[in-house]
């Protein structure tokens, strides 16, 4: 009979005792122990070998004592300065970076606006070097000070190999961004992901499905992004891919045929249909200027009947995939943003119906759908957080698999 790797299980059981610490902390060892199902045993060497790493710091209590022993309790939290990451991501008109902590707390951020696609590759990764460098001396660090970087870019993405298959804001093809970068930064180690995957993880660290192991995350932007937790871990494909929303299957408004859903409810589609729409009025300079969907929301806000369509036929689409979803995931909270979600009852509500209407039954109540606004860092967040994730050392997915006793 094959016995279990030591050295993969104290990986495992160390990874839930820094996962524990980051969730809950500052925490006793004995809460360790509650949480985890570790022995107190374990965790005391666990906690001992992190704070003899720098990586636990301890807060002394004075007048909390410990029932059994009567004296003061230690609390454990991780020490923020125990390293620092960056995290930064590329969208269509800028690209935002944030040099954090080890608790993942921005300590430096900057917005480059920047209309990305219209660069070569070689441009942009300039570009993203010369924010991170910047971004990194805002913090008062030195690059030799990082212990990693992550970046997010919309398109599918292979993590593993740091090779952006394809994005919609390049028009290359399986472009070696994570080897590009980590040379230009001196041999600071940079990955790439899916942004919409560095967003819901960084829901599940700080924002609305904190405490969550299952969840969805669907981004309207320049694509249709999809995020999955199932079991705490993040879902890849194979080689790591994660799934790109916008090339699932959706029939048009007309009903002839089948398209990719990211050509019915996606910003770039949004953006261009509108466009058309609105050709030959006053309000067609604003999509040359690139505040074309700040216009779509003010024609739909003013009841622009094309606009409206447009936005109906969206989220009707986006309500098919996510009743799709629904079904075979059955989450309990549906997460849903992007600038078109701005738009209001115009998008979200033909959504919401179509999910009702789709569902069956048993499924009708399952998952809450919540619309978030973002903040930029949220983002750059959940990059650092990704990183930060890399180096607690977790074995597989996000928050890895159970502890062994």
């Amino acid at each position: 009979m094959k016995t279990a790797d030591p050295e993969l299980m104290r990986a495992i059981n160390r990874f839930h005792v820094m996962d524990a610490i980051r969730r809950f902390g500052p925490i006793a060892r004995v809460e360790i122990c509650d949480r985890t199902d570790l022995s107190a045993t374990t965790v005391s060497a666990i906690t001992g070998a992190l704070l003899d790493d720098g990586l636990v710091i301890t807060h002394q209590l004075g007048g909390i004592r410990d029932a059994a022993r009567g004296r003061p309790r230690v609390l454990l939290d991780l020490n923020p300065d125990a390293a620092h990451v960056v995290g930064a991501r590329i969208a269509p008109d800028r690209i935002t970076i944030a040099t954090t902590n080890f608790r993942a707390d921005v300590r430096a951020s900057l917005t480059l606006p920047v209309r990305v696609g219209r660069h070569s590759v070689p441009v942009a990764v300039d570009l993203i070097e010369d924010g991170i460098r910047r971004c990194v001396a805002d913090a008062g660090l030195e690059l030799s000070q990082i212990s990693g970087v992550c970046v997010g870019i919309p398109g599918v993405v292979e993590r593993g190999a740091g090779i952006c298959r394809a994005s919609p804001l390049f028009g290359e093809r399986d472009i070696p961004l994570a080897a590009e970068l980590t040379q230009r930064l001196d041999g600071v180690v940079a990955t790439i992901d899916s942004d919409v995957n560095l967003v819901t993880l960084a829901e599940h660290w700080f924002g609305q499905a904190r405490g969550l192991d299952d969840f969805l995350v669907v981004s309207v932007e320049l694509g249709l992004g999809l995020g999955i937790l199932h079991k705490g871990e993040l879902f890849r494909g194979a080689n790591g891919l994660g799934p790109d929303l916008g090339d699932l299957l959706a029939r048009p408004p007309n009903g002839n045929g089948l398209v990719r859903l990211a050509s019915i409810a996606s910003e770039e589609s949004l953006l261009s249909d509108a466009r058309a729409a609105l050709a030959g009025t006053e309000h067609e300079h604003a999509f040359r200027l690139g505040r074309g969907m700040e216009k779509v929301l003010e024609r739909a806000k003013a009841g622009d009947p094309a606009i409206v369509a447009l936005l109906r036929a969206a989220g009707e689409a986006l309500g098919f995939a996510i009743a799709n979803l629904i079904v075979l995931f059955a989450p309990p909270k549906v997460i849903l943003a992007g600038p078109a979600l701005a738009a209001g009852d115009a998008l979200v509500a033909p959504l919401r119906e179509t999910v009702a209407a789709l569902l069956p039954p048993s499924l009708a109540d399952v998952a809450d759908l919540v619309v978030h606004e973002w903040t930029e860092d949220i983002w750059a967040r959940g990059a650092a957080a990704m990183t930060l994730r890399d180096l607690y050392g977790a074995p597989w997915g996000t928050t890895g698999p159970a502890p062994h006793r």
